[in-house]
């Protein structure tokens, strides 16, 4: 396993990142992030005041599956229309959403019903916009991995400012502020994004359905990533969609809203740490040195469950940030670098379905199951669940052994 955590050296001459059409990309991601950030604060408070923690997972989960079921078709029209005009879309419709949700909260209490059709909407505009995100870095960075560390360090920062920023919002204005404010970020980013210059449009084929049939046969030509996962449903299912409405509850219960806040801030900071690294650290097998990084993720929900002082939940944070943080661009340049680029819309939008499916059975179970199996006992299968997903990873020789790509 040397060979997993032996960084190749770095050649002299680097590409310059900060170009016009990078600065733009960045500046959007940065904004759109920020609100995005804020969102899961916004909805755990807000939603969960008002229609519990089962509000909360029905509200998630609706966003979730049509996310699920249309971004295959998402990654269709990027490669037919461009992923920056399709992302644009995407932003205007979730602009209208979220401020809908914002006028809602505004007038008074917003009926459950308008929630989860907003949050249905926007799931599949963020379909929509998804599988451009990955594409888009090689067209607007000539060194991907430094794009991604920069990204992800941009995506901790938000971490960090974007829970604070939506307590003080919450505390002095209510959840209508959060929602308009993301609504905001939204409209800046699509604009951001027009500024990018026209990127390149893969011919259309024989039609829509052969255009999947080809993304398809691309995805499961290659072993390491349909393997990732199906190994990443389970991580959905039993990690990251239970995670949120039961880490606010606890936390919150236990040490109040502002500790989550902190908390959240504190997965940020090690976000930050993690793209860092992963700037500089180029390890000749990505995924093997990910998946040995990522072990320190089952840190987050080990400490909510153990629930310790509020020091010590934040510094597990930290590290459950730093080591995701790490893994998500060792796989990002990994599919960015080794998938044609007249593809890589199509191949993104079936890895991130895959990845998300078990997301969104989690979110729509964690109520009716919190009822009948104590949260804390579900946290700790969680950090089981972690530990297993890792060593499953690094079981797959095809994972194991995957070499990044020359570029």
């Amino acid at each position: 396993m040397t060979a997993v955590i032996v960084s190749e050296p770095v050649g002299d001459v680097t590409p310059r990142l900060w170009t016009r059409d990078f600065s733009f990309y960045f500046a959007a991601r940065v904004v759109s992030l920020l609100g995005d950030a804020m969102m899961p604060v916004a909805a755990a408070l807000a939603v969960g005041a008002i229609y519990g923690v089962s509000g909360v997972g029905y509200v998630l989960a609706v966003w979730t599956a049509p996310f699920v079921l249309f971004i295959v078709f998402g990654g269709v029209f990027s490669d037919r229309v461009g992923a920056r005009a399709m992302m644009i879309g995407a932003d205007v419709v979730r602009t209208v959403t979220q401020g809908a949700v914002a006028v809602a909260f505004f007038a008074g209490t917003p009926p459950l019903w308008l929630l989860l059709v907003a949050s249905a909407v926007a799931g599949g505009a963020a379909a929509m916009f998804q599988p451009g995100v990955n594409g888009m870095v090689p067209l607007v960075a000539k060194d991907p991995q430094r794009a991604n560390g920069t990204l992800k360090i941009a995506d901790a920062a938000t971490q960090l400012g974007g829970p604070v920023l939506a307590g003080v919002l919450m505390s002095l204005t209510g959840a209508g502020a959060v929602y308009a404010f993301d609504a905001g970020t939204f409209l800046l980013s699509g604009l951001c994004l027009t500024l990018i210059a026209r990127t390149p449009v893969v011919a259309a084929s024989s039609g829509v359905l052969a255009d999947l049939r080809r993304g398809w046969t691309e995805f499961r030509s290659r072993s390491w990533m349909w393997s990732v996962i199906v190994v990443w449903v389970f991580f959905g299912l039993f990690v990251f969609g239970p995670y949120i409405p039961l880490g606010s509850r606890l936390i919150g219960e236990r040490l109040g809203d502002a500790a989550y806040g902190w908390t959240m801030a504190g997965l940020g900071c090690g976000t930050v740490l993690g793209g860092l690294v992963a700037i500089r650290f180029r390890p000749a097998r990505p995924l093997a040195a990910g998946g040995i990084v990522l072990i320190g993720f089952a840190a987050i929900p080990l400490s909510v469950a153990l629930e310790p002082p509020l020091g010590v939940l934040i510094a597990g944070h930290v590290l459950g940030g730093f080591s995701w943080a790490f893994w998500s661009v060792m796989w990002s340049t990994s599919v960015q670098t080794l998938v044609p680029p007249e593809v890589l819309n199509r191949v993104t939008a079936y890895e991130v379905a895959g990845s998300v499916s078990g997301v969104a059975i989690g979110q729509a179970l964690v109520g009716p199951v919190a009822s009948v199996v104590a949260p804390r006992d579900l946290l700790l299968l969680s950090t089981a669940v972690t530990v297993g997903v890792c060593a499953a990873v690094l079981l797959i020789r095809p994972v194991r052994r995957l070499r990044r790509a020359s570029l």
